[in-house]
């Protein structure tokens, strides 16, 4: 049997089911099923019913300079009851925040939420006609303690990569460069910085900002939280001179050779001052006297005189040998 056969078949058959099938029953099922959930969906919504609920709390305009006695709770739990038509609802529904106006309460000299007022509050997220049977917590403590401050520099902790050919130039920008710490006097006064949290950036290409947050500490508030740090970076490649070695304060009847004479010094530099950096630019220089106390006859080579625009130079030898000899 080839394949079209086996698919005729295949329709035969289904247009066979399909022709056969009880349809009217099923529509007789399904108008009765529809019935019967309407029926019980107008006897549910006439009953009274009991629902709980979590109903998260939104605290504004926190004082920064303040620290709360107690953890602040981040939701009230309510049992309430109704008809089953506003309690369908409620489970359908997405719960809104109370909102806590913390200056508000401050200023009036209230440190606790209770009672009428914490039901007031309660009641604006309900319907008129739930009844509130209960709710925890019953106290919501606003006591706090007023807190000292000190402005503290940023640092960095991380990890900074780059792709190939490019190099971080000068030093990571922080906006803002400080932070302001609140905490008693005795924690300020062993806290002399700000650390982010430990951060990896990998494989950065160009310059480029990002948001990092600062790693918290137990009884510390730090305002902001979270600051933008700005990587400086820039495409550099690499160049290489001969510069030779010389010697001040060498005294006239004297002379010194080097061996080798020359340095090679490689180092980085960006695209836009490659041109710029010539050999004049770098100095290999002993001075006299350094020499006369080295006892070996050998010294480490080091740059004298570099242009502030280069990054990683390398001395290569990084030892040379040297010899006085006397003029005729």
């Amino acid at each position: 049997m080839d394949l079209k056969t086996s698919i005729n078949n295949l329709r035969q058959k289904v247009r066979t089911f399909f022709s056969t099938f009880p349809w009217k029953n099923l529509f007789t099922f399904l108008f009765f099923l529809l019935l019967s959930f309407i029926f019980w969906l107008m006897l549910y919504s006439q009953r009274h019913v009991e629902g709980t609920y979590r109903i998260p709390l939104k605290y504004t305009n926190i004082p920064e300079d303040i620290v709360f006695d107690e953890p602040l709770p981040e939701y009230i739990e309510i049992r309430v009851t109704d008809n089953g038509y506003q309690i369908f609802k409620y489970d359908l529904s997405k719960k809104d925040s109370i909102e806590i106006n913390i200056s508000e309460f401050r200023e009036n000299n209230i440190d606790a939420i209770q009672g009428n007022r914490l039901i007031q509050l309660i009641r604006t997220q309900l319907a008129p006609t739930t009844e509130l049977l209960s709710y925890s917590p019953a106290i919501i403590s606003l006591s706090a303690s007023k807190l000292e401050s000190k402005k503290l520099p940023v640092v960095f902790d991380g990890e900074i990569t780059t792709a190939g050919g490019n190099l971080v130039i000068d030093s990571i920008t922080f906006i803002p460069e400080t932070v302001t710490a609140y905490a008693s006097k005795k924690q300020l006064a062993q806290l002399n910085q700000a650390i982010t949290e430990y951060t990896v950036f990998e494989n950065l290409k160009a310059t480029s900002q990002f948001k990092v947050k600062i790693k918290k500490i137990e009884g510390i508030k730090f305002v902001p939280q979270e600051i933008d740090i700005l990587i400086h970076i820039k495409e550099y490649t690499e160049k290489n001179f001969e510069i030779p070695i010389t010697c001040s304060n060498l005294p006239k009847n004297l002379d010194v050779k080097f061996f080798p004479s020359h340095i090679n010094v490689t180092f980085s530099v960006t695209l836009e001052e490659y041109n710029t950096i010539t050999p004049e630019d770098f100095e290999i220089d002993f001075d006299y006297h350094e020499l006369k106390s080295n006892q070996e006859g050998k010294i480490e080579v080091k740059l004298t005189k570099s242009p502030p625009a280069i990054l990683n130079p390398r001395l290569s030898p990084s030892i040379v040998e040297f010899l006085f000899e006397k003029k005729e």
